[in-house]
């Protein structure tokens, strides 16, 4: 019997979009089951700077409901070998935007040497996280004290703010 093929496709998944999707569904067709790891808020932070808009517990349950996902891990380090470890994939999934990179290129080599195969798939140009974030930003009313998803989330039931 063969064993099966398990992809990993990694991501923030923050404001989740088709581009998110294209990738996920394109995934499922080159393996047998397939585990998203979604990164961390710290990891994210560290990554990009700032917060995601929308926190960790809420990204793995959008995630994890997308039919073409098995599994979802929560990615804690930037350091893919060390996922690999944990998690056992037989291929991993990204953007074309990262293909010849210094980073993806090193890791195509570290992964050849263990049997993972990289796999790109095109990159969605019309959406992006970050699009939708300065979108975002640009309708939030201009309120430098609060966090952009406290803006975004508007007055408390009862007019009570905190």
């Amino acid at each position: 019997m063969m064993r099966e093929r398990l992809g990993y496709a990694p991501g923030v998944f923050d404001l989740f979009h088709v581009g998110h999707l294209n990738v996920l569904r394109r995934a499922r067709g080159h393996c047998d089951r397939l585990v998203a790891g979604v990164c961390s808020d710290d990891l994210v932070v560290r990554l990009k700077g700032r917060p995601p808009v929308v926190p960790l517990a809420e990204r793995l349950q959008i995630v994890r409901s997308v039919r073409y996902v098995d599994e979802t891990f929560v990615a804690t380090v930037d350091d893919k070998m060390e996922i690999w470890k944990e998690v056992g994939f037989d291929v991993i999934f990204k953007g074309d935007d990262w293909l010849g990179t210094d980073v993806w290129t090193t890791l195509e080599t570290e992964f050849a040497r263990v049997g993972v195969e990289v796999v790109y798939f095109p990159y969605t140009e019309h959406t992006s996280s970050t699009l939708l974030r300065d979108a975002l930003h640009l309708l939030a009313p201009q309120k430098p004290s609060e966090p952009l998803t406290r803006q975004l989330a508007g007055p408390r039931p009862g007019g009570a703010e905190s």
